[in-house]
């Protein structure tokens, strides 16, 4: 899955770059005038052309396939790029690149054959670009945060663990138009896996020759629905139809307009002004001031997602390194106040870490604003650690209305609950992504939003001390049943193995699960198609059509 940072948060998500290539460039009449760097910008559009205008709230973190991992830069990622397969407004799994897939018997090998496709300089899009995509997401030395999501693949995680080379790895291209995978082990959602922004192709020669291609639209090259025509950092980004895309014919807009307001009350005064096309989800939260007012308009769309918002705990910064207090400051929360009071959309107070869609103990794992038992828990977890006084405490938090005010209600009902004055702070978000994953404070806003309808993209988050999970916590039990899950084929005792996992997930508590996502946004008239948006919660501009 992917952090959802933005919306939702990483979600919590959502989750989730460049330089020159000399390949053979298109022609201006093909597809846009090429530039210095061998990227390709298309030509202004035209004052009959579709543009859609939208505000993605935060800059990206990057335009990098086996780099982008939270919501803002996955939507950017999945805008420029297609994998072998692509997820379809019928919330199906359809073909892309792949235009035929053979899987063996044994549901352990599977042939790709690619249709013929380009990339957005003109070159072919081969077998290779994803054998070489794939395996360099697999580096050690690149350090892919999605890394464990290719740990499918036969010998994908001893090579990420060093003790394998690139070459053991079981995904081969055959020739440039085939590209053979072997697994460890029956996978039936690894054509949904293919279908995420991991799993995409990059340019191997642009990727090789300048290793900042992605962080710029002079220098990016894409084999999506749309190019990178501008980057305005922390300002804008501009996207233009791709007139090498395979599926060119089914894309309806010729440019998407992104601006990277953080204020959710400006973003909503600007699509109230008809300045944008969109508001809300799944990219921005809408202001909570607004949504009484919203919801009786009729004008408020929506869908249940598979995301959860949480807080995290840094384990091993204190007090938190106590599972006591852990457990104290997440009882402690009134999840039904914040879902009812401030969010006031459907949103489902969290019990446990799995969303409804694969939830394998609705009822939970603890009781919501269990005030005495938290106390009764902070009181012995400080005696634990000898202290008569808690140290000072911090929450942070990227900047968004929703998140502040979830801040300060939690603030609120930790100091009557438990008498601790905690501090909250907001960071812009490339400095957000930056502590979190540098592991420097004490419990953050998170969120996590699925890559597939899985228990599992949920689970093995916390699989290792690196990544996604920023929490610093590891079980060797929890991996244990982890591995026994990936090779556990009976249904049954699968979903009997996640809720042990879940179980010790949350008998350790190194998060706080808050709510269970609900996304919600508004379209304006001239949109005859919006945003895709899947029950993952993920959003695909590929599909959107104006009036």
């Amino acid at each position: 899955m992917k952090k959802i940072m933005s919306t939702i948060a990483t979600l919590i998500l959502v989750t989730g770059v460049l330089a020159g290539c000399t390949g053979q460039a298109p022609s201006a009449t093909e597809s846009g005038a090429t530039n210095p760097s061998g990227g390709t910008s298309s030509p202004a559009p035209s004052a009959g052309d579709k543009v859609f205008r939208i505000n993605i709230g935060s800059e990206p973190s990057t335009a990098d396939p086996g780099l982008a991992d939270d919501s803002t830069s996955i939507l950017v990622v999945s805008s420029l790029f297609d994998g072998l397969t692509r997820r379809g407004v019928d919330d199906k799994i359809h073909n892309a690149v792949a235009e035929k897939i053979d899987i063996s018997e044994d549901g352990l090998v599977y042939t790709f054959h690619l249709r013929d496709s380009k990339w957005s300089n003109g070159d072919p899009v081969t077998a290779h670009d994803f054998e070489f995509a794939w395996k360099r997401a697999l580096d050690p030395a690149f350090a892919s945060s999605y890394a464990y999501n290719f740990f499918y693949i036969k010998n994908g995680e001893a090579y990420n663990a060093g003790n394998a080379t690139a070459d053991d790895v079981g995904v081969k291209a055959l020739d440039d138009h085939t590209l053979e995978v072997h697994l460890e082990n029956q996978t039936p959602f690894f054509l949904e896996l293919t279908a995420f922004a991991t799993y995409y192709p990059v340019h191997q020669k642009t990727v090789k020759d300048n290793p900042e291609w992605a962080m710029e639209a002079s220098t990016h090259i894409g084999n999506g629905p749309y190019t990178l025509a501008k980057w305005e950092h922390k300002s804008a980004m501009q996207f233009t139809k791709n007139g090498h895309y395979w599926d060119k014919d089914n894309v309806k807009v010729d440019k998407v307009d992104a601006t990277m307001i953080e204020d959710n009350n400006t973003s909503f005064s600007m699509f109230e002004n008809g300045e944008l096309d969109w508001a809300g989800a799944p990219m921005v939260t809408l202001p909570t001031d607004a949504i009484p007012v919203l919801k009786d308009s009729g004008k408020l769309q929506g869908k249940p997602v598979a995301s959860t918002y949480f807080y995290s705990f840094n384990i091993e910064q204190p007090p938190f390194n106590n599972v006591k207090i852990r457990k104290a400051f997440s009882y402690a929360i009134n999840r039904k106040e914040i879902v009812e009071n401030i969010l006031q959309t459907g949103q489902i107070p969290a019990l446990g870490f799995l969303p409804p869609t694969m939830s394998v103990k609705p009822e939970g794992y603890f009781q919501d604003h269990d005030t005495q038992r938290a106390k009764q828990l902070l009181e012995e977890g400080m005696r634990e650690l000898g202290i008569s006084q808690l140290p000072p405490i911090s929450v942070i938090f990227n900047t968004s209305d929703a998140h502040k005010k979830i801040a300060e209600a939690i603030q609120d009902q930790w100091r009557q609950t438990l008498g601790v004055d905690v501090k909250v702070t907001n960071l812009e978000f490339k400095v957000f992504l930056d502590t979190v994953d540098e592991t420097n404070y004490q419990i953050a806003r998170r969120g996590w939003a699925g890559d597939f309808n899985d228990p599992i993209t949920f689970m093995e988050i916390f699989r290792e001390k690196k990544g996604n999970n920023s929490t610093n916590w590891i079980n060797d039990k929890y991996n244990q049943l982890l591995v026994q899950i990936s090779k556990e084929t009976d249904p049954q005792k699968r979903q009997q193995l996640f809720g042990e996992a879940e179980q010790i997930l949350m008998d350790e508590m190194p998060i706080a699960p808050i709510y269970f996502y609900k996304d919600s946004w508004l379209q304006g008239e001239n949109v005859a198609k919006g945003i895709y948006v899947d029950v993952l919660g993920n959003g695909d501009l590929k599909y959107v059509e104006m009036k």
